[in-house]
């Protein structure tokens, strides 16, 4: 999970930016990648992310679109991305359970 708050300027263009990467999942369609971003009304983006191939490394980083998105997160935000691992406590029709 990865969160973070953006500059209330620069959100829309943060959610552009992520919508941008879905399209391109949509369109390359990785094996084993979930994915799911949510926007809160104070502006806080929260990332959902599985991705990872036999291997261990993910195609996410590799897409165009990521690497845009990349591109100047920093800047776009108010308070910095934060990472940490989630379990799911309760799952009712949210999620995928195959």
């Amino acid at each position: 999970m990865i969160r973070y708050k953006t500059k209330p300027e620069l959100a829309d263009r943060n959610a552009e930016l992520v919508a941008a990467v879905f399209a391109e999942l949509k369109a390359e369609s990785p094996e084993g990648v979930r994915y799911l971003t949510l926007r809160l009304e104070d502006d806080t983006f929260i990332h959902f992310v599985e991705a990872a191939a036999e291997d261990g490394s993910s195609p996410i980083p590799k897409l165009r679109a990521f690497q845009a998105f990349q591109d100047g997160i920093r800047d776009r935000c108010a308070e910095p991305p934060l990472v940490r691992d989630v379990r799911i406590v309760g799952n009712y029709r949210m999620l995928d359970e195959s």
